[in-house]
């Protein structure tokens, strides 16, 4: 009898389902059936049931954070068993043990993750039984089947195993060094908090925070251009005035100059000329290009998506979803016509078919073995849904699988461009574009996903022939400003993090995605980001992700070090990947990650010494709650002696279960945020420094906090520029927040 161990109990139980079977405490019995005759045990880990060990359990002095410490370098990792997931791991580990378990087949996620989590499971049981992988990309009942009857030998992924292990071998090294050595150091500086670092984080804060400063620095200027009608043997267009390609003017009276001198002016069409462009239907969707549609349509953050496509997958609608490709093999394509076929019956795709394209199967563009890695693309299964049982957010991200799929089966999309050039008075050069849609194609299916240079109205020129003649009916001038660099949103952002922060057009990104080892991976991107958010580096707001005040920071510390590049991070990525083909030593990529490790402790204990943050606002660094910062006294209280200690969302004072202290203060008051340090000022001088930019509706103003004794709470002390004519009394503003 074998055990199967899947990732996470839902999986196990759709694994069991084929089968007969009965659920039992921590695992599934699966009755004596033509695959399995003696039967056989689905259990389930809980995720990552097993973490690398942390500091002090390989060396207790290094439990302490200190500069002469570091860097820490474990001679050998080592794992143990999550305590809040210690129970599941005995059914496991009683399962293994049993002599009438003759094998084990691996049965999670079939990707790296996957791989890393169920072997650690064996390594830390010290099983040694044969394995077989088993290997599917979808959670139908025929996947399921045809996947236990074509197992994989544990040799053919072993290689995967080196990859995951080795990347979370050097995650925790970078990420346990870079993180004490800059927390240590910015101590030193005067700013009491957590620094987390990484080797993917860092450099994709560093790509928000690059954003946030050419935004900061961006300096708008007024420009003009001048714009005219044109009236040419009866036939009416407008046009925009250029020179050497520029369109944009920075003098007003030169604008107005060019505008008087067109005025009725004779105007003659120089040039005429017309090119047709055929666009091909996009590519099938990876979990990447599926986070960035989502996000641009939905707004749903990159993790929402991941979670939405995961539920589809447990219940067997869509493919595994946390593919990197866009391809599928010529299998997979053969599916393609039952499916279509399903979705053809249901009432919200059957103005889509009959599809133009009856068969895709010799069609490169989607269907190369060669380019499948892992994983195909994320397509739907045979298991066709009845939509209107799915959530809203089910619904959106399966029917954007679902079109894409549909539209493959479509012609390209055809546009007629043209550009017409008019010489005014054979002096002034004016440009007139137009484009004209030729061919829908797979626009009639995506429309929802057309680019925002195509959500314009499409401009339909007359027909002009070169040396046609007339003049000019109306000028103007149309003034504008500059604008900064626009905020990413946090698919952009997961695009940025796939192209290692190579800003790339549309058409080129089609090309290069597939080949660019960029930060992080399919499965680990969204969760950056959310790490990111938690960490208080960054904030999104209206879909636009801010760096924040701590962010900026820390980047700005780090400066252009190697720790903060992305191009080296996704070196490492194209490295690892080769570990997981078994092209390179899993040895000697850890050996180059200890010498980076020593080289970020070096780095960042030499730059300490030039570091200057008198311009950088402390006083308004978000305050962050970790399970290192929870529970930390920020303070003596000034009312009962004790102490004022980090309670997570707020401060307050440690002594409330035993005398009754009320002492609370938040950490976030009218838009500003109240750090450890302001705490501190406060409760040990009575008054903080001046505050700048607290806004209360409509109104922003500056402030002292000042604590009263008597009331045992702070009040605001206003300073002269509050601008409101009926400015809220020092009570009424108190009573406001207490309230």
């Amino acid at each position: 009898m074998k055990v199967i161990i899947a990732e996470k109990p839902d999986q196990a139980s759709k694994l069991a389902s084929p089968f007969p079977h009965k659920k039992q405490q921590g695992y599934i019995e699966i009755r004596p059936n033509s695959l399995f005759p003696e039967g056989a045990i689905a259990t389930w880990a809980i995720g990552h049931i097993c973490e690398l060990l942390p500091p002090e359990e390989y060396n207790p002095a290094w439990k302490k954070w200190a500069v002469e410490s570091l860097p820490i370098i474990p001679e050998h990792f080592s794992y143990r068993v999550t305590k809040s997931k210690y129970k599941q791991f005995q059914v496991i580990q009683q399962l293994l043990k049993r002599p009438d378990i003759t094998g084990v087949i691996h049965a999670g996620d079939a990707g790296r993750e996957g791989e890393l989590i169920v072997r650690t499971i064996l390594m830390t049981c010290k099983i040694k039984k044969p394995m077989q992988r088993l290997w599917i990309s979808s959670l139908t009942d025929k996947s399921i089947i045809d996947g236990f009857t074509n197992l994989l030998q544990e040799t053919d992924t072993r290689n995967l195993y080196y990859e995951a292990y080795s990347r979370a071998c050097a995650d925790w090294l970078i990420g346990m060094n870079a993180s004490r050595i800059y927390t240590i150091l910015l101590k030193q500086k005067g700013i009491s908090d957590v620094f987390s670092a990484g080797r993917v984080q860092t450099p994709t804060l560093a790509l928000v925070v690059k954003r946030e400063k050419e935004i900061a620095n961006f300096t708008s200027e007024p420009f003009w251009e001048v714009l005219a009608s044109f009236q040419i043997e009866g036939k009416k267009y407008d046009g925009i005035w250029q020179k050497d390609g520029e369109s944009r003017l920075f003098d007003q009276q030169m604008a107005e100059r060019i505008a008087q001198f067109c005025e009725k002016k004779p105007a003659r069409v120089q040039e005429v000329k017309k090119e047709r462009k055929e666009f091909l239907p996009p590519f099938l969707f990876n979990l990447s290009s599926l986070q960035a549609t989502a996000n641009k349509l939905y707004k749903y953050s990159p993790k929402s998506t991941l979670d939405i496509a995961q539920q589809l997958y447990m219940k067997g609608y869509i493919s595994y979803p946390r593919s990197d490709s866009s391809f599928v093999t010529p299998g997979e394509a053969k599916t393609f016509p039952d499916i279509l076929d399903k979705l053809a019956k249901k009432e919200e795709y059957q103005t889509f078919f009959p599809a133009p394209i009856s068969s895709i199967q010799q069609n490169k563009r989607y269907v190369n073995e060669k380019k499948v890695t892992d994983h195909y693309a994320i397509i739907p299964t045979e298991q066709v849904p009845n939509t209107s049982k799915l959530s809203q957010e089910e619904r959106n991200i399966y029917d954007l699988i679902v079109r894409r799929l549909i539209a493959a089966h479509y012609e390209s999309a055809i546009f007629d461009y043209t550009n017409i050039t008019t010489l005014v008075d054979e002096r002034a050069t004016f440009i007139s574009k137009g484009k004209f849609q030729v061919q829908a194609g797979w626009r009639t299916v995506l429309f929802q996903e057309k680019d925002e240079d195509e959500k314009d109205e499409e401009k339909l020129l007359p027909p002009l022939e070169e040396n046609e003649t007339g003049k000019v009916s109306k000028v103007k001038v149309k003034s504008g400003k500059t604008q900064p660099p626009k905020r990413y949103t946090e698919g952009q952002l997961i695009t940025l993090m796939k192209t290692a922060g190579k800003h790339l057009d549309n058409k080129d990104l089609e090309k290069v995605l597939s080949k660019t080892e960029g930060l992080g991976t399919e499965a680990t991107r969204a969760s950056i980001i959310t790490m990111l958010k938690d960490r208080k580096y960054i904030e999104v707001k209206k879909n636009q992700v801010f760096a924040t005040q701590k962010g900026i920071l820390l980047i700005d510390a780090i400066g252009d070090k190697i720790l903060a590049s992305p191009e080296m991070t996704a070196r490492w990525e194209q490295r690892l990947a080769e570990i997981g083909q078994g092209a390179a030593s899993a040895q000697a990529f850890m050996e180059q990650v200890k010498k980076l490790t020593h080289k970020i402790v070096l780095d960042a204990t030499e730059q300490s010494a030039q570091w200057n943050f008198d311009g950088v606002d402390l006083e308004a660094m978000p305050a962050t709650s970790s399970k290192f910062t929870v529970g930390k006294k920020v303070a003596k209280c000034r009312v009962c002696g004790g102490s004022i200690v980090d309670k997570g969302k707020f401060y307050g004072c440690d002594q409330f279960n035993k005398t009754g202290c009320k002492v609370t203060l938040p950490k976030k008051l009218l838009t500003k945020s109240l750090s450890m340090t302001i705490v501190k000022k406060l409760m040990e001088d009575g008054t903080t420094n001046v505050m700048k930019g607290f806004k209360k509706g409509e109104k922003t103003f500056d402030a002292r906090l000042v604590w009263e004794d008597e009331k045992q709470q702070f009040t605001f002390q206003f300073e002269n520029n509050y601008a409101s004519t009926s400015r809220p009394s020092n009570k009424k503003m108190t009573e406001a927040l207490y309230s």
